[in-house]
């Protein structure tokens, strides 16, 4: 009896100590990444290492995008010009990282990602099988549709990923993505148990 007290209390106290999020779900144990490969809007290498040292939020999406993807970059701008503003606030890597390979081209992402904030950060690949190559590691699914003028949409998973200093996805987030719905739950992650 009393080894299942003590079980039970162990127990309660694990789940006292994982944040409840408003706009997503806290991973326990957290998970390690598995490497990759992109290129920044700058023409750079970037992978798993680039990871290391920084809270980041990643999110999949492309710069033809109508809707869903511009909205979302503006409320993670907006969130970052808050965090700016607050003392002692952990600043996020923002990483976009395009599902559109053939027109999202560093020289495209360079010109579209500043729009929102100079610090993010656009990532994409020479090749639409090695950005859907990264996306299945995360379970993002893509899928384009092919329209009778010759374009093309893409249609991709909706939500952020959040990664901890050491690279381990820590969070996924899947809205509503307000400003302080987003920094409220920022804050317990960095935060939060380890």
């Amino acid at each position: 009896m009393a080894a299942a007290g003590a079980a039970a209390a162990l127990f309660w106290r694990q789940q006292q100590t994982v944040p409840q999020l408003v706009t997503g779900t806290w991973l326990a144990p957290r998970r390690a990444l598995a490497d990759f490969s992109l290129t920044d809007q700058q023409g750079r290498k970037f992978g798993s290492a680039n990871l290391r040292g920084h809270w980041s939020i990643m999110f999949f999406g492309y710069t033809n995008c109508p809707d869903f993807c511009p909205a979302t970059l503006s409320t993670l701008a907006a969130l970052q010009k808050q965090l700016r503003l607050e003392k002692g606030a952990v600043l996020p890597q923002v990483l976009f990282v395009s599902v559109d390979a053939k027109r999202d081209t560093p020289a495209q992402l360079a010109k579209y990602i500043p729009y929102f904030d100079a610090s993010f950060i656009g990532l994409t690949a020479a090749d639409q099988r090695s950005i859907e190559e990264v996306a299945r590691k995360l379970g993002v699914s893509v899928v384009i549709t092919p329209s009778p003028d010759g374009n093309y949409s893409v249609d991709h998973s909706a939500m952020l990923f959040v990664l901890d200093p050491e690279g381990r996805l820590a969070a996924l987030l899947t809205g509503p993505f307000t400003v302080q719905a987003l920094a409220g739950d920022w804050q317990r992650l960095t935060a939060g148990p380890a």
